[in-house]
């Protein structure tokens, strides 16, 4: 264990997922996160003392540095899906992403990853995707051998993308979404944590790589078939833009009233990158290029979304029954 990695938000959902696999390879590993005591379940990664959760603030070059020091390899998976008091878009994504390799390049570190986002773009009217790119070119300008990682929407059993949704059959019969016909190439997650290990490992040239699955399909094609699996019948209602954005609008401001106690559950800048497809550009490099086979949804879904049927882990049994009464 020779080698040391830090990983900022390593115990965020894509994290965890490459501080495992560098555990693994035997790297120590460091987890840079802001409540170190919340993510003490990184531990039994590797061995005793090979992976340790550590105070960080992204936001703070001191703080940064200190959880940099002595790194082999540096992963900055730090992000955030809402725009809240100093964790500001700009703040996480464009000057946080900036600092980690300015402070990466100092220190000598010999590899950098950065995970960002497809739809990255400095032109974007999303400023979750405006941010994106500010960081990419940051990192880029600061770093230029570092490896950029932009997945599409990341599925797997801590997202907040399928559980999210499934969650909703929950509450009545009718399931409203937005942006029902948007394209998306869901990614599995440790699929991207692969990605990362390659790069991390030295084995992936610097640049930009887009990773999506092997499906392409719209927001109302992933919802039916989360459907299918937790074995629910919803009627799906795909809202207009125009009322989404109102619906946003009073989220947003029912969060900036409480000053960020209750997070809008959907917020203005979402509606607004909902309306952009979300897939690999045909010219960008990707999975291929890393020597990576994606995974489809249907080969993970059912592994974590059972929880959400109406008889849970039981469903399979329950149903077996049923047949051997009927064929009785």
């Amino acid at each position: 264990m020779s080698k040391l990695v830090t990983i900022y938000g390593g115990s965020g959902f894509v994290g965890r997922y490459i501080a495992r696999r560098l555990a693994k390879q035997g790297w120590r590993v460091r987890v840079a996160v802001r409540r170190p005591n919340e993510a003490l379940f990184v531990k039994p990664y590797g061995a005793v003392g090979q992976v340790e959760p550590v105070l960080c603030n992204i936001r703070d070059d001191a703080s940064v540095r200190a959880a940099m020091l002595g790194a082999d390899a540096v992963v900055n998976c730090v992000g955030v899906l809402n725009s809240i008091g100093k964790n500001s878009f700009d703040a996480v994504h464009h000057e946080g992403a900036e600092r980690v390799a300015r402070i990466a390049a100092e220190q000598g570190v010999d590899q950098l990853v950065q995970l960002s986002a497809i739809g990255a773009d400095a032109d974007s009217d999303s400023e979750y995707a405006q941010t994106k790119a500010q960081g990419e070119a940051g990192v880029q300008a600061a770093f230029p051998g570092a490896v950029i990682l932009r997945p599409s929407v990341i599925f797997g059993p801590e997202d907040e993308f399928f559980n999210r949704f499934a969650g909703m059959t929950r509450f009545g019969p009718i399931l409203p979404i937005t942006g029902g016909d948007t394209k998306f190439q869901p990614v599995y997650v440790d699929d991207v944590a692969a990605a990362a290990e390659k790069a991390v490992l030295g084995q992936v040239d610097p640049g930009i790589y887009e990773l999506g699955g092997p499906d392409v399909a719209t927001l109302r094609e992933l919802i039916d078939e989360m459907l299918e699996v937790v074995q629910r019948r919803r009627a799906v209602i795909n809202l207009p833009f125009g009322i989404a954005k109102l619906q946003a609008a009073i989220f947003d401001f029912i969060q900036w009233i409480s000053g960020g106690l209750i997070k809008a559950p959907l917020t203005r800048d979402q509606v607004r990158s909902l309306a952009h497809d979300n897939v690999v550009a045909d010219d960008a490099k990707g999975f291929a290029d890393l020597g990576i086979t994606p995974t489809a949804t249907e080969a993970i879904l059912p592994d974590y979304l059972w929880r959400f049927r109406h008889n849970g882990q039981y469903a399979a049994i329950q149903n077996s029954a049923k047949n051997l009464r009927t064929n009785g």
